[in-house]
């Protein structure tokens, strides 16, 4: 059985603090260290403000393997802990919780700093604004960082000492990071094809021939930009950005951050080869991979992109998928207080489970040498000879008796790995990431023809809209409840209240590829009322765009609309592709104004630095592009209907809806034909193509960008 996040026994002899009451598995990790911590809440500030004591603000998540070296090495020492509730409040946030509150004391940090990660660390006044930070700090002095109690210290003088200059200090840098979190007001028009060009050449500019990937180590898998480039690489005749990322996926795919026995991949590489992971495995990795090698197979039409699609799929629904039918955010870099000792191998580890035919066709495949090519640099004592399993030697698969030995030694090390301590796994459910994950999932059950991928798909969608989609209460009328029907997080049976931007949007992307695959009315009702509660909650109707958080979130230092496209897409972006891909199915257009007025918001941001808002960028496609339409006529449960879906899906398409007949509401009567028969008909530049019954032909008819 997968374990979830460690969580301390009730047994402890330390006293629990404060955070024992909270749901997130990171909070919990934290619930007996001696620190005297408050979870984010007004009670901390109270006391803060009736103390005059500054606020020391911890962030992290709970698959961070450096927020867990820094709690062993600091938040266990008694005399830091010590230190700490004598001087300060100390207040403790899980990131993926509260991604408000970690985006804006992040851009804090690497705005006075240059540098940004977790755990976060930064000082507070009572008021909440901030004075000073920055992420990891050691136990003594080392790499040019100083010792954590050294730097407690100092800063407890400091407020002692220069108080009223650390309060003008903050207001000040407040207002300078209020002024960079905000949208630069330009008079301009939509992002031209112009545009959205030159950002491609600049990302490939940037490329690494040898390894793959865009700018050198640590190398992050970036699937939006992979995305991005296939999209405009298609539509714009840039063969050799398609060419770049077919080659990053492949490279990616051979090495050590893909997990060749488990399936997945691990967080980023610390090198350019992508041989050594960060070795956390976060769930909206997954999620925008699955996208990339589906859409890299969809493009190239070479299978070995769709077997690397479907191993992410296995991972997830191995590992990921929770028995309600939620997915858990991720897996730990760690296990056994080591990081990757569940994934790496000595050579004598290997020769115990393997024959020695086995284990020397398996040593060339996966590059086993003794020395080993992994050491963990934050253990003091890092084990010799470890090896991570990359692919070093193909030509093994070519070898008919060496693959069959291959095969074996795989299976053998794939069940002693099973026995052994697996990472923690954070099993709190996030409305966003499962909204990646749902889409990423339903398109692999519909592109690979996996029912098993569609039907965990539809558990999930169903399991986020029984149990985060809030009902409005006994005797409430109208459709929604004052403050939101949506929630952020679940977690064994507990929903807490919070809400953001990128719950609805990437739910609602998640949701249109329900009912792309399933033509199924209801689940573009849901749709619907996603988009018009977004809008609704964070769309700013007098400057277009959209805040982060609704107008309830009483707790944030700033309401802001900037964030750029980084290992997730932007709340922002992922909205307005998901409207427009929303209007192009209904024919509302409403919802194509809102997503224009959005990317008009942003367009100084997209013109200065492009390469940041990759997902908007690909979302701008949708905009200056006509929209392939596919509309299918006949009953969703219909065999036809089925197979004619299939194929709509079937080509590389970027800037394509699937929708059924019923959901067209202009100018149906020219183009649909009132009866049983089953046929799709595809319109482009508003023009309708005969109606096709054929799933090949229609397939065909997809992939042409013109009529």
């Amino acid at each position: 059985m997968q374990p979830v996040s460690k969580e301390p026994a009730v047994s402890t002899q330390r006293p629990a603090n404060r955070l024992a009451r909270e749901i997130s598995p990171y909070l919990l990790q934290h619930a007996y260290n001696p620190v005297d911590w408050y979870p984010w809440c007004d009670e901390a500030f109270a006391r803060a403000r009736a103390e005059q004591k500054p606020i020391f603000l911890s962030i992290g998540y709970a698959t961070c393997h450096w927020c867990h070296v820094m709690e062993r090495e600091s938040f266990e020492d008694p005399d830091v802990a010590e230190f700490l509730n004598r001087h300060f409040i100390s207040v403790k946030v899980d990131r993926e919780e509260r991604p408000d509150l970690d985006r804006i004391y992040m851009a804090f940090v690497q705005a006075t700093t240059g540098e940004g990660g977790w755990p976060l660390t930064v000082f507070l006044t009572p008021q909440g604004e901030p004075f000073f930070g920055g992420t990891y700090f050691p136990p003594r002095p080392r790499h040019g960082r100083p010792a954590f109690l050294t730097l407690l210290q100092r800063v407890a003088e400091l407020w002692q000492s220069r108080r009223s200059e650390l309060y003008q200090a903050a207001a000040e840098l407040r207002r300078q990071l209020a002024s960079s979190l905000t949208l630069e007001s330009v008079a301009a028009g939509l992002p031209s094809p112009v545009l959205l060009r030159r950002a491609a050449e600049h990302i490939l500019s940037h490329y690494d021939p040898e390894h793959g990937g865009f700018g050198g180590p640590p190398k992050f898998p970036q699937p939006l930009v992979g995305l991005f480039l296939l999209a405009i690489g298609s539509r714009m005749e840039l063969a050799e950005g398609v060419a770049q990322v077919l080659h990053t996926c492949d490279q990616m795919a051979a090495g050590g951050i893909h997990d060749h026995l488990g399936g997945g991949f691990a967080r980023y590489a610390v090198d350019e080869r992508w041989l050594i992971p960060h070795f956390e495995k976060m769930l909206y990795d997954q999620a925008l991979l699955l996208h990339l090698y589906l859409e890299a197979f969809l493009i190239s039409k070479q299978p070995r992109y769709a077997a690397v699609a479907r191993d992410i799929a296995h991972y997830v629904l191995r590992d990921l998928t929770l028995p309600e039918g939620g997915f858990a955010s991720g897996e730990d870099a760690d296990s056994e207080g080591r990081e990757g000792r569940f994934y790496c191998w000595t050579p004598d580890e290997l020769r115990r489970v393997l024959t020695p035919d086995e284990f020397r066709v398996a040593a060339r495949y996966f590059g086993v040498t003794e020395a080993g090519n992994f050491v963990d640099h934050s253990d003091p004592q890092p084990l010799p000879g470890l090896n991570v399993l990359s692919i070093r030697d193909p030509s093994v698969l070519q070898e008919a008796a060496a693959s069959v030995l291959l095969a074996s030694a795989i299976r053998k090390l794939q069940d002693t790995r099973a026995r052994r301590v697996r990472p923690a796994r954070d099993d709190k459910v996030l409305t966003s990431w499962n909204g990646l994950m749902l889409g990423a999932l339903v398109r692999a059950g519909v592109v690979l023809d996996e029912p098993g991928y569609f039907e965990a798909a539809l558990r999930n969608a169903v399991f986020l809209r029984s149990h985060l989609w809030i009902g409005p209460p006994a005797g409430a009328s109208g459709p929604c409840l004052p403050l939101g029907r949506l929630r952020h997080e679940w977690r064994a049976g507990r929903v807490r209240p919070e809400r953001f931007l990128e719950d609805y949007a990437f739910l609602l992307d998640g949701v249109l590829w329900v009912y792309e695959a399933t033509l199924e009315s209801t689940w573009l009702e849901f749709a619907q009322e996603l988009a018009d509660e977004m809008i609704r909650d964070f769309f700013d109707s007098e400057e277009g765009g959209f805040y982060l958080t609704p107008p309830e979130a009483a707790d944030v230092l700033i309401r802001t609309k900037s964030e750029t496209d980084g290992a997730e897409p932007a709340g922002n972006s992922l909205a307005v592709q998901s409207l427009l891909r929303l209007a192009g199915i209904t024919e509302r257009l409403e919802y194509r104004d809102i997503a224009e007025r959005t990317l008009r918001a942003f367009a100084g941001n997209l013109s200065r630095m492009p390469a940041a808002y990759c997902a908007m960028l690909r979302a701008c496609g949708w905009a200056v592009w006509p929209v392939t339409r596919v509309w299918i006529h006949g009953a969703p449960e219909a065999p036809r209907t089925r197979l004619l879906l299939r194929a709509a899906h079937a080509g590389f398409n970027p800037f394509r809806v699937v929708c059924a007949s019923s959901a067209r509401t202009l100018h149906s009567e020219q183009t649909m034909q009132a009866s049983d028969d089953v046929y799709a008909v595809v319109c482009r530049h508003e023009t309708c193509l005969p109606p096709v019954r054929d799933p090949d032909a229609l397939s065909a008819l997809v992939c042409q960008e013109r009529p």
